[in-house]
């Protein structure tokens, strides 16, 4: 487990609620206003957990000037999902996963992270390398989801979707140069919908990887959604197949 810096009231406030024992240390800002932050601070003294006073600058100082909202917590991170756990997961009969070819901006991926969580995906998937990591920024978009997903991080991505086809999933990727559209598609059974990066998409070898692609029809003039509000409608059109 590695040990990260939670910043702000709905990242600490989800730690308490599901993951206090991971919690190594609260700092709350010195005579904060927000009721929210002292709701915070009571919580953790129930938990077992003590928070330690500091002065606003003190927070800024060891967040780097991060939106703390007054209140930091050091955690303890869980690790990684194996990549080996994929084929386990994919056992189940309707196994859902959530490939994201990309994805820098960490407000999107904390977005995807939540929208996946909601709908009851069984890991994400992620490339090591040219793609946003599990950051304070990220958790904090995530609203606790960060944590309560299991995430894989691929070091190479194209054999990781070559692992999830093998176990019998099925791969569709989200592009925007097709006619088929999404809804058109059987996302029921052990499927794993793809999207590729806020800019240039996904990658050749992850499309010629998917056994289906299909776009999200649109009416508008915009060329494109954010890759977060595509991820939330493949995923919700997933679950209203499902029943």
């Amino acid at each position: 487990m590695s040990e990260d810096l939670l910043l702000g009231i709905h990242a600490v406030e989800a730690a308490l609620n599901y993951d206090a024992g991971n919690i190594i240390e609260l700092y709350v800002e010195t005579g904060a206003r927000n009721p929210r932050v002292k709701e915070l601070a009571e919580r953790a003294r129930e938990l077992g957990v003590k928070p330690h006073a500091r002065d606003s600058a003190a927070l800024d100082r060891m967040t780097g000037g991060g939106r703390h909202q007054g209140v930091v917590a050091r955690y303890r991170a869980p690790a990684p999902l194996p990549e080996s756990e994929l084929t386990k997961l994919a056992a189940e009969p309707d196994a859902l996963f959530l490939v994201l070819d990309g994805v820098t901006d960490p407000h999107n991926l904390g977005a995807c992270l939540r929208s996946a969580e909601a709908s009851g995906v069984a890991a994400v998937v992620v490339p090591k390398d040219r793609a946003v990591g599990i950051t304070p920024t990220v958790r904090r978009a995530a609203a606790g989801a960060a944590d309560r997903v299991p995430l894989v991080s691929a070091t190479n991505l194209a054999r990781t979707l070559k692992t999830l086809k093998e176990a019998g999933v099925w791969l569709v990727g989200l592009v925007g140069d097709v006619d088929k559209p999404l809804y058109a598609v059987d996302l029921k059974g052990p499927i794993a919908i793809v999207l590729g990066s806020e800019g240039e998409g996904m990658r050749r070898l992850t499309r010629e990887a998917c056994d289906f692609l299909a776009c999200i029809p649109m009416r508008g003039q915009v060329e494109s959604l954010n890759v977060s509000v595509a991820t939330g409608i493949a995923l919700f059109e997933a679950l209203r197949q499902r029943g």
